[in-house]
């Protein structure tokens, strides 16, 4: 594993633990976008279905459990346990405009046709866009608290590292394919 991934995955699991504990802290959801968290979980379900099928490392295994628990979690505390902080009548942006698109383009631009790896395309389509309801959110009510602040930037530090991932493993590694690996920089900026 090259240090960027893992910086990157630090970043994802400190945005995490800093979205998980503010929820928990303050009792309260507002200011979060469940619409972003939908997108988000729908993300790593079709990215990590392959943890079914195959096994890479033992870290790798237990960062694909995080991550959909982690998802799973964080809708059911903002849905279920704290419903009534959840401000459903600013959240309003139409999630079928990120997976629709995202869905049609994985169909259209992928690496092999078959389905873990249409799947795989789609979770990384989607995830491009996924902060998008939350970002909406914050643009309506005209306000981000300082700890969505530090959970956004937590998250953009993530995907900023993964980049340079997939940078570093296509330029030393000759892994990637060139033309997937043009797309991904161009929807993940």
């Amino acid at each position: 594993m090259n240090i960027f991934r893992f910086l990157g995955d630090a970043s994802h699991f400190a945005a995490i633990i800093i979205l998980l504990l503010k929820i928990w802290k303050t009792r309260s959801c507002a200011g979060l976008s469940g619409r972003s968290q939908i997108a988000f979980a729908i993300v790593f379900t079709t990215r990590y279905v392959d943890l079914l099928t195959s096994y890479v490392s033992l870290y790798n295994s237990l960062a694909k459990i995080i991550f959909i628990f982690s998802s799973y979690a964080t809708l059911y505390l903002i849905y279920f346990r704290f419903k009534a902080t959840y401000d459903g009548n600013h959240d309003t942006f139409r999630l079928e405009f990120l997976v629709v698109p995202c869905a049609l383009l994985a169909l259209i631009v992928n690496h092999r046709f078959q389905i873990i790896e249409l799947l795989w395309t789609f979770s990384i389509y989607l995830e491009s866009v996924a902060i998008l309801p939350q970002l909406f959110l914050i643009s309506k009510t005209g306000e981000a608290e300082t700890i969505t602040s530090h959970y956004l930037f937590s998250l953009g530090s993530y995907r900023g590292l993964y980049i340079l991932n997939w940078i570093y493993r296509h330029l030393c590694r000759c892994f990637a394919n060139f033309t997937i690996l043009r797309f991904f920089l161009l929807v993940h900026n």
